[in-house]
């Protein structure tokens, strides 16, 4: 099982050559998840090494170009290149009309399923789940309509001791209960404690990602005790009133949400063309919350404690 997240665009609204806008690719025991997609996000999948056809869920968070522009495109190419399996879009309502149209107006169909759920901006909500991971979405502040995501881990199994098991007279049929932590009664009476004949099972992480958002604490119930939370930090501290007027946060609101919320780590990104230099977006964030870090463009990292 793995949890891993690839920053594929790690800038704001305005391109640089050293930062993409917005794009994340996670992966979370072998489910393969796009979180927005800014323009050129399709080319940092290639120069990345990422395989387009992998992608299952792509999430966008709000409708503002730098977080969806790339997305007919890496539609139009996964059917370009064959892609037969269905994949599912979440994001705003009117997301929905603006791929029909742009695909319309463009001539293309596509020949594989695109499956389309709408987020709702004002409440949570359960958008996805199977028996390894969930996918939440939550409301956070800006011009228009946003979501944040949190991708979590479901509890896993128990590890079976296999030495134990095999002293017991315990048989397979028993193993999926003892995997649950449930004890077993026997048509015998006799019962066995999962504790016995198991190990605690490795830990579940989480994920949650808090695209553009003024500094606002009604976040923190969302976030709470992730283990690893990323934060839009478009501006420093000297440009805290831009940040306000543009619904935008700083690196040290960021810092002082993931204070607040007791999260494992941050990582913040979202960083404005203006700034040549992350130094002080990482020094005024770690004076509140020093297991901090500033993403690039290419920068891997594992979801973990």
């Amino acid at each position: 099982m793995n949890f891993e997240v690839t920053i594929l665009g790690s800038g704001a609204a305005v391109p640089t050559l050293r930062r993409n806008p917005t794009s994340q690719y996670v992966v979370c025991n072998d489910r393969h998840i796009l979180i927005d997609c800014g323009e050129g996000t399709q080319m940092q999948i290639r120069n990345y090494g990422i395989r387009f056809q992998r992608l299952s869920h792509i999430l966008i968070s709000h409708l503002h170009g730098d977080h969806f522009f790339g997305l007919v495109g890496l539609l139009s190419t996964m059917h370009l290149m064959g892609r037969d399996k269905g994949i599912t879009v979440y994001g705003p309502t009117e997301l929905e009309s603006i791929i029909k149209s742009q695909l319309e107006i463009g001539g293309a169909k596509l020949d594989f399923d695109l499956q389309f759920i709408a987020t709702d901006p004002k409440n949570p909500q359960l958008i996805f789940e199977d028996n390894l991971i969930e996918i939440h979405s939550f409301p956070l502040k800006h011009r228009i309509p946003t979501t944040g995501f949190l991708i979590r881990e479901k509890t896993k199994e128990f590890n079976l001791n296999s030495e134990a098991i095999k002293e017991s007279g315990l048989k397979i049929e028993h193993f999926h209960l003892l995997k649950k932590g449930q004890d077993i009664l026997t048509e015998d009476g006799q019962l066995y404690s999962c504790k016995d004949f198991t190990f605690p099972p490795k830990p579940s992480y989480s994920y949650a990602f808090c695209s553009d958002t003024k500094y606002d604490i009604s976040i923190v119930p969302f976030v709470k005790d992730v283990s690893v939370l990323y934060h839009e930090a478009t501006f420093t501290n000297k440009d805290s009133e831009r940040a306000k007027a543009t619904f935008h946060s700083t690196a040290a609101q960021a810092a002082d949400i993931a204070k607040r919320a007791n999260v494992g780590k941050l990582y913040l990104g979202h960083l404005s063309a203006r700034y040549e230099s992350t130094a002080f977006h990482l020094s005024e964030a770690a004076e509140l919350f020093d297991k901090t870090e500033v993403v690039e463009d290419g920068m891997k990292f594992l979801v973990s404690a």
